[in-house]
């Protein structure tokens, strides 16, 4: 009887680490493959004439497969999410761009949270400690606020805001919702930035042929993607995430007080 207790328990702690484990090792695998690079920015600007045909020939299924391509490079971790939404605003427009972007960004997110969730945390209960604990807890309080703060403002990449929110037991919902609503302005700026992408082109074309006037050799990655942040779009963002913490602030004074 024990003995299949025992199996039982094993199968079930498979079951929990293996989608985990397997997520991890792809991700590393995309990483050190170098196969990400085949979403670099001089690749796709080199393929837009490409794209706009593809999106032409049958627009639903451009819809579909924009989507699985962003929402594979969210679940593998791939840091590309910024030049697929400047794609995404090229191909669709902004507002189809922006939200077809934020759509499989949170797709993505939820499914890296799901499978995290478990093993997460196990781990911060096995390694945390008690003041890790506490902070957990903290952040469970105040779930939506820190989420859609993180969102608005990328001060951590994109795997690690789904896992830590799983690893303290944040409700799926809760997470979701603040992914969605956070994603939301910074991918209208960028999708905004991609509807322009022809002035993106002039703008690296330029910035190539200085490069090799200057007698450069990486002049092919001359213009990078941190290029199109512009002292606006930082401001934008900058008062997005003021809000997000002010409004973080005060929702935990009402609760102290109430």
């Amino acid at each position: 009887m024990s003995t299949g207790r025992g199996q039982e328990s094993r199968w079930r702690r498979v079951r929990r680490w293996l989608p985990f484990v397997l997520l991890v090792g792809l991700s590393v695998t995309v990483l050190v493959s170098g196969a990400a690079h085949l979403l670099s920015l001089d690749r796709l600007l080199a393929s837009r004439a490409w794209l706009k045909a593809f999106v032409e020939a049958g627009p639903l299924r451009a819809l579909v497969a924009a989507y699985l391509v962003y929402l594979g490079a969210v679940i593998v971790s791939v840091p590309a999410t910024l030049i697929l939404t400047m794609i995404c605003g090229f191909l669709f427009g902004i507002v189809p761009g922006a939200l077809l972007a934020v759509c499989a960004a949170t797709t993505g997110g939820a499914l890296v949270f799901a499978i995290g969730r478990g093993p997460g945390r196990d781990l911060l209960q096995r390694f945390g400690g008690p003041r890790l604990e506490r902070l957990a807890a903290a952040f469970r309080r105040d779930a939506f606020g820190y989420i859609a703060t993180f969102r608005v403002l990328p001060l951590f990449p994109f795997w690690m805001t789904n896992l830590a929110p799983a690893a303290c037991g944040v409700r799926m919902r809760t997470f979701v919702a603040a992914t969605f609503l956070g994603l939301l302005p910074g991918a209208f700026v960028y999708a905004t930035t991609g509807a322009g992408i022809e002035d993106v082109v002039a703008a690296h074309e330029a910035a190539r042929a200085a490069c090799r006037a200057g007698g450069g050799l990486a002049c092919d990655d001359a213009l990078s993607p941190s290029a199109f942040v512009t002292g606006k779009m930082v401001l934008g963002l900058g008062l997005l995430g003021a809000f997000g913490l002010v409004s973080l602030v005060l929702s935990r004074r009402l609760r102290a007080r109430g």
